[in-house]
């Protein structure tokens, strides 16, 4: 019966991992795909070529070569644009979010109902509050902004880090603060001498969280932006459509737009794995 049963977990998760894998090969292979060769079914390029990477910043020469009826603009503006929203966004949700996740913690401000109403923000699909979001922005002179993006991303993105961060600070024993207190340090420096050192973990983890969210959205992007403030999910939409079927820069950009995340996922892995084992040995 245990040979059954470990050979049957062999095989879940080697279905898994093909199922999962199999997309990102196909999209590594394409990237590196002449035009020719986009349509036909294999892996690997019989003749690799970098020329979908540099479409993507002189967007000129894929007239005349890969059946493109249009210019689509160079990748730079929104790739720095999304970098600018993301990285302005997280960090405002996760600075939000920590003090409120302290208020909650230690004094149940604003409330039980307050704190699950958060909630409500992803609770709802996206699709049902856009509209009124930009007729909102229109009047405000917001459409098309960083800034209107970044108060988006940050809104709808600091529930996480408000449940995210109660948990870690719940697991501060409340003696430690008190006793800070007792030798004289205020409030202010209790929460960033004592408290916050020790729950930075559970920033990283929740600042990762809201980062690969907010990097990831599509819908505000495409309804809330034109020109200025286009992010990297809705230029890479531009690849395929009146422009033409430019499925190799359009994968050549998929591919471009992973590496920040696993970048970022590389960079601050230590944190990760103390905060997986955050409160288990104090």
């Amino acid at each position: 019966m245990g040979v059954v049963t470990k050979a049957l977990k062999y095989i879940f998760v080697g279905i898994f991992l093909l199922w999962t894998l199999i997309p990102v090969a196909w999209m590594v292979g394409l990237a590196f795909k002449p035009y020719p060769e986009w349509r036909v079914a294999y892996f690997f390029p019989k003749n690799p070529t970098y020329l979908n990477f540099v479409i993507l910043f002189e967007p000129k020469q894929m007239l005349g070569m890969m059946g493109a009826t249009a210019l689509v603009e160079p990748v730079t503006l929104p790739f720095i644009n999304s970098l600018i929203v993301v990285g302005a966004s997280t960090v405002l949700a996760v600075f939000i979010g920590f003090f409120t996740a302290y208020g909650a913690s230690r004094y149940g401000s604003p409330g039980p109902f307050s704190l699950f109403f958060t909630l409500l923000t992803r609770m709802l699909p996206p699709a049902t509050f856009v509209t009124p979001i930009m007729v909102y922005y229109a009047t405000l002179n917001l459409l098309d902004t960083h800034l209107g993006l970044i108060l988006l991303y940050a809104a709808v993105t600091v529930t996480y880090g408000i449940w995210i961060l109660k948990g870690f600070i719940d697991n501060v024993p409340r003696e430690w603060e008190e006793a800070a207190l007792l030798e004289g340090a205020s409030h202010s420096q209790v929460i960033f001498k004592v408290t916050l050192p020790i729950v930075k973990s559970g920033l990283v983890v929740s600042g990762l969280f809201i980062f690969l969210l907010n990097w990831a959205e599509l819908l505000f992007a495409l309804v809330l932006t034109n020109i200025q403030a286009v992010t990297l999910p809705v230029h890479i939409s531009k690849y395929v459509g009146a422009v033409g079927q430019l499925y190799g820069p359009q994968a050549a950009l998929g591919i471009i737009s992973s590496l920040i995340p696993l970048i970022v996922g590389y960079v601050i892995q230590k944190h990760l794995v103390t905060a997986f084992t955050f409160g288990m040995v104090r």
